[in-house]
């Protein structure tokens, strides 16, 4: 028997959670730059100033994060009447950009070490802190992923699918240290931090492409449309839904939708359906602003605009 799902939250509960997740993302971050620098200080391997330079990246996106999830919550106004929830992709953006750049710096300096000849110094000590740095990532991983699965937050979303990048430059970083240090060979040093370059190359091109799907306003995915779909037509008074749209914003996420309802029905009635598909709607996505236009089935000319029947691509 499986276990019974979690309750939806509302969007105070599903703030608190983020604000919560954030402020724990930027105290790792600190902890891994300050316990990596003293290594890297001792010994100057290349592959532990390529974490290192990954980890202080880490807190500044982790800081963009933690200012941009508050913005977007931040309910609408005069001037966005759609809300703020576009801020946390700009800060992806941001921190996209400075993804780029580290990799594009860590990759300079990894090839300028090809032609050292000595291994790093203090080796056990480098391969200590690096284990060190995947059990704490391991454990945020943990707690951004027990967050995205209970409020759908698209930038702790991102933030976690960063971390889950910088584990995997962390085990590199750990192999290319570990190699150097018990074989005495300074080009593995090397070799693993233009892996961890090429793979942060790698991580700030899925950052770039998120932020984009939210900036050109993309559909969500088939699965949540979909299910949107049919929570809406759960009501047998509701005769089909089309012109449907749905899109992200932030922490938000925005639903349109002609119903289909039976020609007969009085206003009150008719109200009443579509409330009542509103609430189906929002007991799975709590955070969802929902608009539908009543259609009388069989009675109701075209309108709205054509583009509104195209199939998500």
């Amino acid at each position: 028997m499986s276990a019974p799902s979690a309750p939806a939250l509302t969007a105070a509960e599903s703030l608190v959670l983020t604000r919560r997740v954030t402020t724990l993302s930027v105290g790792v971050a600190a902890v891994l730059i300050a316990i990596k620098g003293v290594a890297w200080l001792m010994g100057h391997s290349v592959a532990l100033l390529a974490s290192l330079a990954d980890s202080g990246l880490d807190l500044v996106a982790s800081l963009i994060t933690f200012y941009a999830v508050r913005y977007a919550a931040v309910p609408p106004d005069a001037e966005h009447r759609f809300g703020h929830g576009k801020a946390e992709a700009f800060a992806s953006l941001t921190q996209g950009g400075l993804v780029f750049a580290s990799a594009a710096l860590i990759g300079q300096e990894a090839i300028r070490a090809f032609g050292r000849a000595a291994p790093p110094e203090h080796g056990a000590l480098g391969v200590g802190v690096m284990a060190a740095s995947i059990v704490l990532t391991l454990l945020l991983i943990r707690a951004q992923t027990e967050v995205t699965k209970r409020t759908r937050s698209v930038a702790v979303s991102g933030d976690r699918a960063h971390y889950a990048a910088d584990l995997a430059s962390n085990a590199v970083s750990l192999v290319g240290l570990g190699a150097a240090s018990l074989l005495h060979l300074a080009w593995v040093d090397a070799a693993a931090g233009l892996a961890v370059a090429l793979w942060l190359l790698w991580g700030a091109i899925g950052v770039f492409r998120e932020a984009a799907h939210q900036l050109m306003d993309h559909e969500l995915p088939l699965e949540d449309r979909e299910q949107i779909i049919a929570l809406l037509t759960a009501d047998p008074r509701v005769l089909g839904v089309h012109q449907v749209r749905t899109r992200a914003s932030g922490p938000y996420m925005h639903v349109q939708a002609h119903m289909d309802l039976d020609p007969a029905l009085v206003l009150s009635v008719a109200h009443a359906v579509m409330v009542a598909a509103e609430n189906r709607v929002l007991e799975v996505f709590p955070a969802a602003d929902i608009l539908l236009h009543p259609d009388p089935r069989g009675a109701a000319e075209p309108h709205g605009g054509a583009f509104g029947e195209a199939p998500p691509g």
